[in-house]
């Protein structure tokens, strides 16, 4: 999409904003190759150097000391992510402290900043030592077919997450409450007609705590979903301007996106797991995986990284299709292409975003279109 002249139309990025936007999207793209890149080498030498002496060191402690032991297990799960949480924290703190006050994107005090980096690191800790421990169980009970199995309890696992993110995870990192606005219940209101999602399942969610940036999504199953619009939206966006962003994620209830990502998971697990499989058993030296060593956790925690690498360009190409649905609902469904374009250049400028950024970069990280081709559909 070729870009106007900013003096013609306020509403877009000014030059000085493009060329801020691009600066601020190199180097958080440089934080995100080198993120990827310590995540593979960290978790390569974890698995194929350090894991057997780790093990052979932990099961020389009596409690520990069991073939297959689950509480050998925790342990060596423990260290291998705190290791991962000291290595990353210094990438951590420049990419999302360091760069996001550089260019005024961030309100977070450096306390809340330590407060939401330890939280999120003992989430991972907890949800991720039991998810890995009921599939070690799986793997040593449940015999040759042990994938399928897993791949099944996977689903069962993302239902239950996908219940209880919205309600239980969310409101430990943001406030989240009602929408309290009589005359924008009633836009919205009219806005869901027809689509089986009720007004009380919109939420202001209080991303002002952290961050400039505006967003909104919708997120949950069941009795759980709603629609969450960051309080910086609320905030900064005109009603007409609201009503598209709302409709867009309208788009993604009424196409039935969170069910389908979910379906797209099991497929992806599915395969993610018989790699597994076959990589135990070429690693361990044995047939069958149901005689895994416990020291073969930080080669699964390894294997099930590269293969999601492997597998994002085309999850973000599912996921950028849609992005496409959701957009071309929220035109037909508000009926107002001069909003729909004022709200996306809005969130251009609130999160100094590339328009136009490189179509590799777009293949192989983005899970959005970029906002030029958004913004080319209203034409």
């Amino acid at each position: 999409m070729t870009q106007a002249d900013p003096a013609a139309n306020p509403d877009e990025q000014t030059p000085e904003q493009r060329a801020e936007a691009r600066r601020y999207n190199h180097i958080s793209l440089a934080c995100t190759l080198v993120d990827m890149s310590i995540d593979l080498v960290y978790l390569g030498l974890m698995a194929f150097v350090f894991a057997r002496p780790l093990d052979a060191w932990l099961a020389r402690f009596a409690p520990l000391a069991a073939d297959q032991s689950m509480l050998r297990m925790i342990a060596l799960f423990c260290i291998v992510m705190i290791g991962h949480m000291l290595v990353s924290l210094p990438l951590s703190f420049y990419s999302h402290y360091v760069v996001e006050h550089q260019f005024g994107l961030s309100n977070q005090s450096l306390a809340r900043w330590v407060r939401n980096w330890s939280l999120s690191n003992v989430l991972t800790i907890v949800l991720g030592g039991l998810l890995n421990l009921g599939l070690f169980w799986i793997i040593w009970h449940t015999g040759a077919y042990w994938w399928l199995i897993a791949a099944a309890a996977f689903f069962v696992v993302s239902v239950v997450l996908g219940q209880l993110a919205p309600v239980l995870i969310v409101p430990l990192f943001y406030k989240v409450e009602p929408i309290d606005n009589a005359e924008l219940d009633a836009r919205l209101k009219e806005l869901a007609k027809g689509t089986g999602l009720t007004i009380e399942g919109v939420y202001r969610l209080g991303l002002s705590a952290d961050t400039q940036k505006a967003n909104a999504m919708l997120a949950g199953l069941g009795s759980t979903r709603r629609v969450l619009m960051g309080d910086t939206l609320l905030e900064k966006f005109t009603p007409d301007e609201i009503d598209v962003i709302f409709a867009h994620e309208l788009g993604h209830h009424v196409h039935k996106h969170i069910p389908k990502m979910i379906a797209t998971g099991v497929l992806t697990s599915l395969a993610g797991f018989y790699l597994i499989d076959r990589v135990i058993v070429w690693w361990a030296g044995i047939s069958t995986a149901a005689a895994a060593p416990v020291a073969s956790l930080p080669l699964v925690m390894f294997t099930l990284t590269a293969f999601s690498l492997l597998l994002s360009p085309l999850q973000n190409a599912i996921s950028r299709f849609y992005e496409r649905q959701s957009d071309r609902y929220a035109l037909a469904r508000t009926s107002n292409p001069s909003a729909y374009r004022s709200a996306f250049w809005k969130l251009a400028r609130l999160n100094k975003a590339d328009t136009e950024p490189h179509p590799l970069e777009v293949i192989m990280l983005h899970s959005h279109p970029p906002i030029s081709e958004r913004l080319a559909m209203a034409d």
